[in-house]
């Protein structure tokens, strides 16, 4: 299995995040990503690569599941908020006001011209600190996942997009939950637009997969599924209930399977495999993995008991499906175990495989 890395991932590194009502130091960090491939190179499961693309087809990639005014945001927005107040390069930028989801309340047709509320127009939490290397960073991302789609479409039976800001809290034109560009929903994209014809998404975070869920909700050739902590309870709160099974054309192609804070791997795996059975009904020819380590029992934000040498059996299960399949890092906040968590799930997937 191939690694692709981010050799740009340091330049996302925030100094504070607003969690619960207080400034508390970022949780997801530069040694995420390290950890995970300081791992890999004492266990080495195939080539450890930088990708390398053309600027135009990695935005073209890009631009097939963001919208081109919330890309040109992401692209400007550190240098009008330091032209905002030259006092700004030393603090991080963080949104303070948002448009309620109510059409009748808020309008976001029209794009404010104020960086304070374009800022809160793009995003969905305060906890999701944007500064100077955030847009090179996640584009960074962007390029390994998309790299790690060439690979699959070359023959490869898997790959893995190490990368970080994680994705799967991005939607066609919000950023959130750390994710700033929705690395799953690029991966799955450009599967389709390689020829494969239906394209399952299992997003095994901790968290609700919301920007995958909206940016595929309404369309039939990509399955989205998410096994999660119980948005009565849990980020990002507002979506990933078990009714949201999709619309219009997508109706059926959604598949939430919310679980309770405190859950064991038994009953996970139990949702794993329904997860796995809906893909199997399916019938997808090609599979995306939003692979986060967060279900960890020793995770500081999340709730479930997983421990980790339950991830070589979440590997060899994934395998099962047969599938030519793309991971991407996702969360995992227990930083010292993260690395560990990682290489266990791919290398039963790998031996399974």
């Amino acid at each position: 299995m191939k690694t692709l890395h981010n050799a740009h991932h340091a330049l996302h590194q925030g100094r504070e995040e607003m969690f619960r009502g207080r400034m508390v130091p970022c949780h997801e960090v530069p040694a995420r990503l390290d950890f995970v491939l300081t791992e890999l190179q004492r266990r080495p499961l195939g080539a450890l690569e930088a990708p390398a693309l053309d600027d135009a087809e990695l935005d073209a990639a890009i631009a097939r599941v963001h919208s081109a005014r919330y890309t040109a945001f992401l692209a400007g927005a550190w240098d009008e908020w330091v032209a905002m107040d030259p006092a700004n390069a030393l603090r991080d930028a963080l949104p303070s006001v948002w448009p309620l989801g109510n059409r009748h309340a808020f309008r976001t047709d029209v794009l404010p011209q104020n960086f304070a509320a374009r800022l809160g127009l793009f995003s969905f939490d305060s906890g999701s600190p944007l500064m100077a290397g955030t847009w090179a960073a996640a584009r960074g991302g962007a390029a390994c996942a998309l790299a790690a789609v060439r690979e699959v479409l070359g023959g490869a039976r898997s790959a893995f997009a190490l990368t970080r800001p994680p994705g799967h809290h991005a939607g066609p034109d919000f950023f959130g939950g750390y994710c700033f560009l929705n690395n799953a929903a690029i991966a799955a994209q450009a599967l389709r637009d390689g020829g494969k014809q239906r394209v399952a998404v299992l997003d095994v975070d901790y968290h609700h997969g919301n920007g995958t869920q909206t940016i595929f909700y309404e369309r039939a050739d990509v399955l989205t599924v998410s096994i999660h902590g119980d948005p009565a309870t849990e980020y990002p709160f507002f979506l990933g209930h078990a009714d949201e099974r999709g619309a219009g054309a997508g109706e059926g192609f959604n598949l939430n399977l919310p679980l309770p804070r405190g859950t064991n791997f038994t009953t996970w795996r139990a949702a794993l495999g329904q997860a796995l059975d809906a893909m199997a009904a399916f019938n997808a020819d090609a599979l995306v993995v939003p692979m986060g380590l967060d279900t960890f029992e020793g995770d500081p934000i999340s709730g479930f008991t997983l421990r980790s040498n339950d991830y070589f059996a979440v590997g060899e299960a994934l395998a099962g499906a047969g599938l030519p399949t793309v991971f991407t890092f996702e969360g995992g906040y227990a930083v010292d175990a993260v690395g560990t968590n990682a290489v266990n799930l791919l290398e039963g997937f790998e031996r399974a495989a």
